[in-house]
């Protein structure tokens, strides 16, 4: 694959990233985008579908995670690091989900902070951003030994 094309895959891919985020109003259900972003740490917790919810978070993990797998193989040709990749994915989609449904069926004000963290996890990202320089470093490291 050449670079241009190289490129253009990741630039694509990036650009769904962008997209999910920018329409994340009109494609999920989620009440707490607005809960979040108001003083949330003095409101009460939203009013919420817990299935809705947590099928509409999940679907939004499941297309991160699928596109994040997609730039992870266009930067790295290796499908071992896609296997392993997919494997962490997988592993923390049911740890984080456990968590986030506990917290969306017990809500304490006093764990909020926790909350909105465990669900950025899954909304969002931000195990591509831990991903990416870690098999680069990897990388880096095994091609010097």
């Amino acid at each position: 694959m050449g670079n241009i094309m190289k490129m253009t895959g990741l630039l694509a891919l990036f650009g769904l990233l962008i997209l999910i985020r920018a329409f994340e109003n009109e494609l999920f259900y989620d009440p707490y985008l607005t809960f979040f972003k108001n003083d949330y740490l003095y409101l009460d917790n939203p009013r919420r579908e817990v299935l809705k919810v947590t099928l509409f978070t999940s679907l939004r993990y499941f297309l991160n995670s699928v596109i994040s797998l997609g730039i992870i193989f266009i930067f790295f040709k290796d499908r071992n690091i896609v296997k392993f990749s997919a494997l962490i994915y997988i592993a923390s989609f049911l740890i984080l989900l456990a968590l986030y449904l506990y917290f969306v069926v017990n809500p304490r004000q006093e764990d909020y902070y926790i909350f909105f963290n465990i669900r950025r996890f899954l909304i969002q990202p931000l195990l591509l951003l831990l991903l990416l320089p870690a098999f680069y470093y990897h990388q880096l490291k095994s091609k010097t030994s």
